[in-house]
C-alpha cells in the first residue's frame, strides 16, 4: 500500500443540472464530510447553496480570465485541488451535471492524484444529456444517438449517420481552436451549417437546447431550420439536437444470415 493511502483524498462529484433537486445523497455526504470543497460552477447561487453545507467552499472561477487559454486555467484548477490533497486533506470537487462529461479538470485531477498514490474517485451526477432525453422525449434506443463536440466535428473528418439523432455539444463555440473564447459568431456557425448540409437538407429542423438550472426555470427548446442557424443566439451552454433526416436502411445480407441462423435454431430439439 502506498504511504499516501491514509492521507489526503479526492472525490469529484456531480450535483446535476437543476439546483438542489438533482444531487444524490452520496454526493451530498462527500461535500459535508470534506475538509475543503472546491466549486467548478459559474453560478453564485450554487456557491451560496453549497456554503450552507460546508464552511470552507472555494470557487475555481477566479482562474478564468479574458484572453487566457482555458487549458492553462484548467491546469491551475487541478493544481489548486491537489495542493490540498497533498497537505493530507479530504478534498471534494463539485461540478455541474456529471463530473466526467465535458469536464477535463475532474478527470485530470483524479488521474494525477492516483498517480501520486492518493485515493481518488468520481461520483456521477445527472448530466445535460440525461435532461435532454427527458425534455425532448428522445429514447436513444429507438434509432440510435451520436454525440460530438461541435468544434471537433468541424476540425476532424467524422462520419455522420443521418438516420440517427445527432447531438452537438457546445454549439456556441463551434469552430473555436484558440481555447480562449467563450463563443464564436455567425461566420463560424455558417461553416457548421455547410458541414451538416452534406448530410441534411437546409430546411431540416434542428433544436437548440439548454437544460434548466433552477427548479422554477424552464429548459430552452427552440426549433429552427438548419439554414437559419448562423443567425441564432447560441451560448457555450447550448446544445444542438438534430432529428433523423431519413429512415434506417435494412442490411439485407445480415438479415439473410440471421434468418438462416433462426431456422437452424428452430430445428434443434431440446432433450427432455
Amino acid at each position: 500500500m502506498s504511504k499516501h493511502q491514509t492521507a489526503g483524498r479526492l472525490v469529484c462529484v456531480g450535483i446535476g443540472m437543476t439546483l438542489g433537486s438533482h444531487i444524490s445523497p452520496l454526493a451530498r455526504s462527500y461535500i459535508e464530510q470534506a475538509d475543503v470543497v472546491f466549486v467548478g460552477v459559474s453560478d453564485g447561487l450554487v456557491e451560496l447553496w453549497l456554503q450552507r453545507m460546508h464552511a470552507d467552499v472555494r470557487s475555481l472561477q477566479p482562474y478564468y480570465a479574458h484572453g487566457k487559454s482555458r487549458m492553462r486555467t484548467y491546469r491551475q484548477m487541478v493544481e489548486a485541488m491537489l495542493v490540498e490533497v497533498r497537505a493530507g486533506r479530504r478534498v471534494c470537487g463539485v461540478f455541474y451535471g456529471h463530473p466526467g462529461v465535458f469536464a477535463w479538470v475532474p478527470h485530470k485531477a483524479i488521474e494525477m492524484a492516483r498517480s501520486e498514490g492518493y485515493h481518488a474517485r468520481m461520483e456521477p451526477g445527472i448530466s445535460a444529456e440525461d435532461c435532454l432525453y427527458a425534455d425532448l422525449g428522445i429514447d436513444p434506443g429507438t434509432c440510435g444517438c451520436q454525440h460530438f463536440e461541435a468544434s471537433q466535428l468541424l476540425v476532424y473528418r467524422r462520419q455522420i449517420d443521418p438516420s440517427a439523432w445527432l447531438i452537438l455539444w457546445q454549439a456556441g463555440l463551434a469552430g473555436d481552436r484558440s481555447l480562449k473564447r467563450f463563443s464564436t459568431g455567425a461566420a463560424y456557425r455558417q461553416v457548421l451549417v455547410d458541414v451538416l448540409a452534406r448530410d441534411y437538407p437546409l430546411e431540416h429542423e434542428v433544436i437548440i437546447y439548454q437544460a434548466a438550472t433552477l427548479p422554477i426555470g424552464q429548459p430552452r427548446i427552440e426549433r429552427t431550420r438548419l439554414q437559419a442557424l448562423p443567425g441564432a443566439e447560441l451560448s457555450m451552454a447550448d446544445t444542438l439536437a438534430i432529428p433523423p433526416a431519413r429512415a434506417m436502411e435494412l442490411a439485407e445480407d445480415i438479415r439473410v444470415r440471421l434468418e438462416a441462423l433462426d431456422a437452424v435454431s428452430e430445428e434443434v430439439v431440446v432433450p427432455v
